[in-house]
């Protein structure tokens, strides 16, 4: 399975503002855009005039780095929201948002979406009783998200239950904080995806 493995801090900085792929760290005096609030490199600090593509491309770069999807994926996903009825960009966001390490992150079960992928990965969660490690799998509706009951024990999990009771939970995900289960009630709308994303600009350099 592909994944970025460099330094995830020099993503937020390139981007300009903080994507919060580091979790509770990101909240702190130890975030590196508020250090340097300029890109990474030798030439980060220099003012550069941005065209329309480089807009809608650094648009595209930010949302990927959002969900931690490389380029071969994301344009599957959008082809994908291509095919579906409804407006594309707003299909295509919906995607990324059923990705089974973004719902798991979403419900609080992780603190960024990089830690919930790895959880994910060792086999920690299961769909409808049937253990999945796939993190790129998309939820449906209707479907039952659990930690898995021999998981329960190990490490930080014990203490899951404070944190995910603390967490704002999207309208389209049901969560039983007692028995550490979700249902998935519905399709996310715009509105629960809370993320500085302009979507139609990604559309549009797809478009060209």
């Amino acid at each position: 399975m592909a994944r970025y493995t460099e330094a995830v801090c020099k993503l937020c900085r390139r981007e300009g503002e903080k994507l919060f792929l580091k979790g509770d760290r990101c909240y702190t005096h130890k975030c590196s855009v508020g250090k340097r609030a300029y890109a990474p490199g030798q030439h980060g600090q220099m003012r550069k005039k941005i065209s329309e593509y480089g807009i809608q491309l650094r648009e595209k770069q930010k949302a990927k780095r959002y969900y931690g999807v490389l380029e071969s994926q994301f344009r599957k996903y959008f082809d994908m929201a291509v095919r579906k009825k409804g407006v594309t960009g707003t299909v295509l966001l919906q995607i990324l948002e059923s990705r089974l390490d973004n719902v798991v992150y979403r419900l609080g079960f992780a603190d960024s979406r990089a830690q919930s992928r790895q959880l994910v990965t060792h086999g920690h969660f299961s769909i409808n009783g049937k253990r999945v490690d796939i993190p790129s799998y998309l939820v449906k509706p209707g479907e039952t998200i659990a930690l898995y009951e021999t998981s329960k024990n190990i490490g930080n999990f014990a203490e899951l239950a404070e944190k995910v009771s603390a967490k704002v939970i999207p309208g389209w995900l049901d969560l039983d904080k007692t028995n550490l289960t979700a249902k998935v009630v519905g399709v996310p709308a715009r509105e629960d995806i809370d993320l500085l994303i302009q979507e139609h600009l990604i559309v549009e350099l797809y478009s060209k």
